[in-house]
């Protein structure tokens, strides 16, 4: 097994199998939500959380067997340790559940092992909405890209608003986690792959892009756009033809449209 290409050369294997193994570690949190992600067939469970606090109830009963059902540890704690777990003690609901989503891995592993030579992939840029980053989510798990670039600062945190909106398929999605988009974007270039940004006063359309290219569409936020420095760093600009002179499309849309483009 190869090292992680940035990791301290003291670093031994096992303590990067660890690490892999954690980042892809996804808490949810809140009854609901949590009763919901149990209830999602494949999805692997590490560790169940609950206040020590909680009174007896239908559902947390039913969350405990649903959680034992797949092998997970249950763990109780005192109201403040549970809510360090959750990073959200408003509302957690004393319900906390640590899921293993095998997609959801940093961005250089993915450089370590491509699946495929002509990949392709989008990058967010600052999406703040939850809602659009649940469905970009599904319209990527559902296509043809291999993947999502996500930030984890400046973009909307994956909570049980973004997993509703992704209807589940967020425990299926493969989610690169970064922390900085465009350091990302410029390791991915180093790799080969193009950077590509949309624009409606370009000529090259979605559709005429060739497919012997490993590519990274970047999306910007919902009402700035693409940031400059990470617009700097575009390879090629394409546009997606739009009639009766509508200039921009949603963004979830948008990611719709890139993700099937090969598909239909």
């Amino acid at each position: 097994m190869n090292k992680h290409p940035n990791a301290p050369q003291g670093d031994s294997e096992e303590y990067l199998s660890k690490k892999r193994f954690y980042e892809q570690i996804l808490t949810v949190y809140g009854r609901k939500p949590v009763l919901e992600a149990l209830q999602e067939k494949g999805v692997k469970v590490h560790r169940l959380h609950l206040a020590d606090s909680n009174k007896s109830a239908g559902i947390i009963d039913d969350i405990i067997a649903l959680a034992k059902n797949k092998g997970a540890e249950v763990l109780y704690h005192d109201r403040k340790a549970l809510s360090r777990i959750s990073k959200n003690s408003k509302q957690d609901q004393g319900v906390a559940v640590d899921l293993v989503c095998q997609g959801y891995v940093n961005y250089q592993d993915f450089l370590t092992k491509i699946p495929r030579t002509h990949f392709e992939l989008l990058a967010l840029d600052g999406i703040t909405n939850p809602q659009n980053l649940g469905m970009i989510i599904r319209s990527a798990c559902a296509g043809g890209v291999d993947g999502i670039l996500l930030p984890s600062k400046g973009s909307a945190k994956i909570d049980p608003l973004v997993i509703k909106a992704s209807a589940g398929t967020l425990f299926r999605a493969r989610i690169l986690r970064c922390e900085n988009l465009a350091q990302a974007l410029k390791d991915f270039q180093d790799a080969g792959a193009k950077v590509c940004g949309l624009s409606s006063h370009v000529e090259t359309r979605l559709q005429q892009l060739p497919d012997k290219q490993a590519r990274i569409y970047v999306l910007g936020n919902e009402t700035e756009g693409v940031s400059k420095s990470v617009s700097e760093l575009c390879d090629e600009m394409v546009s997606i033809p739009m009639n009766n002179g509508v200039e921009s499309l949603n963004v979830a849309v948008t990611a719709s449209l890139i993700a099937f483009k090969s598909m239909l």
